[in-house]
């Protein structure tokens, strides 16, 4: 088996990306990095895409990471670094879902994976944040499909369609037995 020490997971908003990367991370003993977290300042303020470049090459450049969510500007580089993809392709109900019980779980603080000082409130936020679910799943869908697609050879893809299917993914992993990494199912 290939020992997996660098992998990238996309997927829209509240698929199970965070989730997903802090097991493997801990699992495997792999630095996790969440694109939330890199993308926002405190209060929402977003970082210019020239920062954020900057900030994700320097992660994937590195020889170990879990690196969770889009900024697709620098998609295929990370692709071209990685030894997997993991796509969580979830259905549009599941994620406005699950949106709506982490806006209400995590209402008055920061929820793991977001970035510092970003805290949403459950009645006033919780209707902009599912409207964006739905209103961007299709990009989400769409540009994790294409960087998928164009995947070089040696990156293992993985497509998810499902909770189920993730938790059965994650239970199947192991530690590499020679340091940080991960052995995936086949």
């Amino acid at each position: 088996m290939t020992v997996v020490r660098r992998v990238m997971i996309l997927g829209g908003s509240a698929s199970g990306k965070s989730w997903l990367a802090e097991r493997l991370g801990a699992r495997g003993g792999l630095p996790v990095h969440h694109m939330d977290a890199l993308s926002w300042k405190p209060g929402f303020v977003h970082r210019t895409r020239s920062e954020l470049d900057r900030i994700t090459r320097e992660i994937h450049s590195r020889p170990c990471w879990v690196l969770e969510g889009g900024h697709y500007e620098t998609g295929h580089e990370r692709a071209a670094r990685a030894d997997a993809l993991i796509w969580l392709d979830l259905g549009l109900g599941t994620q406005m879902w699950r949106a709506a019980w982490r806006t209400w779980r995590y209402s008055g603080r920061v929820r793991p994976g977001q970035g510092e000082g970003c805290v949403q409130w459950f009645r006033r936020d919780v209707r902009r944040v599912i409207g964006y679910v739905a209103s961007s799943q299709r990009f989400h869908r769409a540009r994790a499909q294409e960087i998928a697609a164009a995947a070089p050879p040696h990156l293992a893809v993985i497509r998810l369609t499902s909770g189920r299917q993730a938790r059965r993914f994650l239970e199947a992993c192991q530690a590499a037995p020679d340091g940080p990494g991960l052995l995936l199912p086949e």
